[in-house]
């Protein structure tokens, strides 16, 4: 039996943001393991500079395909026409379908996201204090990912991993 391709693009898209999930949460807990004050910023080791590129790069790529590639098609497979919508009209649907609780929650996360990776602090301080809001952020992320997890399990038993 052949399954639908929204129904294969939505486990494509699920897939994609569990390996982002996977690697971000392992980032999570070697920082905390790590347990940097913004003093140690000052001089980062290698693997310090690894680390903090490992959760960069895992919090971005998780809330880009969690935006961009999963709520679409969990909206598709919904039945959904997605086509017109914005990128903020896929949060607001999956919030009105109660498969989120807030999309201006996600607005609020992708905001940290950006500045976290497009804004370059002056000082240590600074810069730390702005890590400390990415992880919040990114635990938030992966809780929202845990509920469209949730939901996808319980209407698309046939795609769980």
């Amino acid at each position: 039996m052949s399954m639908a391709p929204e129904n294969y693009a939505l486990q494509l898209s699920y897939a994609l943001c569990g390996t982002h999930r996977d690697a971000l949460l392992e980032a999570l807990v070697d920082l905390r393991l790590r347990s940097l004050a913004d003093a140690d910023l000052e001089h980062l080791s290698k693997d310090d500079r690894r680390l903090f590129d490992q959760f960069a790069y895992s919090y971005t790529r998780l809330q880009d395909d969690l935006g961009a590639k999963l709520m679409p098609a969990a909206l598709r497979a919904l039945g959904e026409e997605v086509s017109a919508m914005s990128v903020l009209d896929c949060p607001n649907r999956l919030e009105q379908l109660g498969w989120m609780p807030s999309a201006d929650e996600w607005t609020v996360l992708r905001r940290i996201r950006n500045e976290f990776t497009h804004d370059y602090p002056e000082t240590t301080a600074e810069w730390f204090s702005r890590l400390q809001l990415a992880i919040a952020s990114a635990r938030r992320a992966l809780g929202i990912l845990s509920g469209i997890s949730q939901q996808i399990d319980r209407r698309f038993p046939e795609l769980r991993p």
